[in-house]
């Protein structure tokens, strides 16, 4: 067996280990319709049909919104399709410097900063400030993304991993830590796979308890939450409070990048010394453009999150009429718990390929093992025919599963 044979069959044998365990992941091959999101065409070896999408990130259906493509349009015919460098090297054009100054108002902030997506702002960002600050210790949420972990882990500072969401715990920890040395709490507000909520007030008064800074990740929640879309800490009052907000274009602003906004002093430091903002390609210009339009868009209009929440709440009261278990929790998120990592992706080809219902089946290592579940995300722009339409094919897939079903 030469080389190169060797190894492939070193990789597939964990890839076939993936398969038996049923946590290998499959692309599903989605064209959106414009205009008539969530709705859009599925090609596959067989053919290709109309599908409903149930687990898109573009939760308030921003990516589709027609001012938002428009904005895109205009600056690709005024300014081309790519930035043409890094921020400092050409890349810097006046949609970049607008959103900034858009992020930055969102916040509250002296300052914003633009990266190519929400998992390089979070990483760069975490890696630069531990690593620069002497003898700073980072104290992350035991639950915090790959992202953030990365990031810390890349910093090579002390690291400290608290219990999620636990107050005592995080006490604790801040106690036993040398008054003098830099500490930076790291958490998220809304968090993707449970959808619970920190308490991010009670963390900022152990923060001021303490003298550490606060690092927290909203790309679950801008958009979504406040009465102008910045998210949970806006929502609470607390926008002040924290030292660095880092959020996502991506999600509820409907096209992709990722930011941080802070003091002018942290961004300055963070865009002199992070090695992935200074040699990464800036976004495009048309991205930056329609990101502008849609953050206004909905610091003005309250209607999609209005709607938005009560697509949850009626797909919640159909859920529970019929027993289909759910974690309760404050969030647009919606995790119906299977537990069990072949019967999820069993659920979720059924439900795709006899249904038209696209819905993402949620395993390890996303997830811990035991806790499998379909996550669905209900946007302003799924009716309650479609709602009817998901509850009734999960109805029939938990009896034909033998799925235990919630209490009444």
């Amino acid at each position: 067996m030469d080389q190169k044979t060797r190894f492939d069959a070193a990789f597939s044998a964990q890839l076939d280990a993936l398969r038996a365990e049923g946590n290998y992941r499959w692309f599903a091959n989605l064209e959106r319709h414009a205009g008539d999101f969530p709705r859009a065409t599925r090609r596959h070896a067989g053919g290709q049909g109309d599908v409903t999408v149930w687990c898109s990130n573009d939760y308030l259906g921003m990516g589709q919104h027609p001012a938002v493509a428009e904005a895109m349009k205009a600056a690709i015919d005024s300014c081309g399709a790519g930035a043409g460098g890094t921020r400092n090297i050409s890349g810097t054009n006046v949609h970049h410097v607008e959103l900034e100054r858009e992020l930055a108002d969102l916040h509250g902030k002296e300052a914003a900063l633009l990266f190519t997506s929400g998992y390089v702002s979070n990483w760069a960002t975490l890696s630069t400030l531990g690593a620069r600050l002497p003898g700073c210790v980072i104290l992350s949420d035991a639950l915090n993304h790959a992202s953030m972990i990365e990031g810390v882990r890349h910093s090579r500072a002390e690291k400290r991993i608290w219990k999620h969401n636990d107050l005592a715990d995080l006490e604790r920890q801040l106690a036993s830590i040398e008054p003098g040395r830099p500490k930076l709490i790291a958490f998220e507000s809304v968090y993707s796979m449970d959808g619970d909520i920190a308490p991010i007030r009670e963390i900022c008064d152990l923060a001021d308890r303490y003298g550490a800074m606060t690092y927290l990740d909203e790309v679950h929640a801008v958009g979504l939450y406040g009465p102008r879309g910045g998210g949970v800490a806006e929502r609470e009052g607390l926008m002040d409070r924290i030292t660095v907000i880092e959020g996502t274009l991506g999600k509820a602003f409907g096209v992709v990048g990722g930011y941080i906004a802070a003091s002018a002093a942290v961004c300055d430091f963070v865009r002199s010394f992070a090695s992935g903002f200074i040699f990464t390609t800036s976004l495009p210009p048309a991205v930056a453009a329609g990101a502008c339009v849609s953050i206004r868009h909905l610091k003005e209009s309250d209607a999609e999150r209005l709607a938005q929440r009560r697509a949850v709440a009626l797909l919640r009261a159909r859920l529970d009429r019929l027993g289909i278990p759910h974690l309760p929790n404050p969030s647009h998120i919606v995790p119906v718990m299977v537990k069990d990592p072949v019967k999820c992706k069993l659920l979720s080809d059924i439900l795709l390929d006899e249904h038209g219902i696209y819905v993402q089946p949620i395993n390890y290592p996303t997830v811990p093992k035991g806790t499998e579940r379909l996550r669905f995300t209900p946007s302003p722009l799924h009716s309650e025919a479609d709602i009817d339409r998901l509850a009734s094919a999960l109805h029939g897939l938990w009896s034909q599963c033998a799925l235990a079903r919630a209490a009444a």
